[in-house]
């Protein structure tokens, strides 16, 4: 029979202690990482619901609105409110810019933001 072991009851003891404080340091590790783990999934389930439009606001008075964007589109700056599909409209139908990236207007069915109020047809 192989045994590489040492052949002293005092050096064996001695692996034994070592060995249970690597395994004590192990579970540790473990239990923090389980932890960890648990706190995640519990912030993911508890996290808000994303909104479905968000208006990007300017900065200033008032912080009037520069941009709408759906929501959780990349570009959306950190000054932000989210806004209902209504208000998201009426924005982009008064002049608010639309992103070009995540394209309110098309995801709205807003067909031409670019057309602005049709010519008057009163002669002088």
């Amino acid at each position: 029979m192989f045994d590489d072991l040492p052949p002293d009851l005092a050096r064996l003891l001695t692996l034994r202690v070592w060995h249970a404080m690597w395994l004590q340091r192990i579970d540790t590790k473990i239990a923090a990482l389980q932890q960890r783990e648990a706190e995640q999934e519990q912030g993911r389930r508890n996290r808000p619901a994303e909104p479905d439009w968000v208006v990007e606001l300017g900065i200033g008075h008032g912080r009037p609105p520069i941009e709408v964007h759906v929501g959780g589109c990349y570009a959306v700056g950190k000054r932000r409110r989210p806004v209902p599909r209504d208000e998201a409209r009426r924005l982009l139908t008064s002049g608010v810019r639309a992103c070009g990236h995540c394209q309110p207007d098309t995801a709205l069915e807003i067909l031409d933001l670019s057309a602005g109020p049709a010519p008057s047809t009163a002669t002088h």
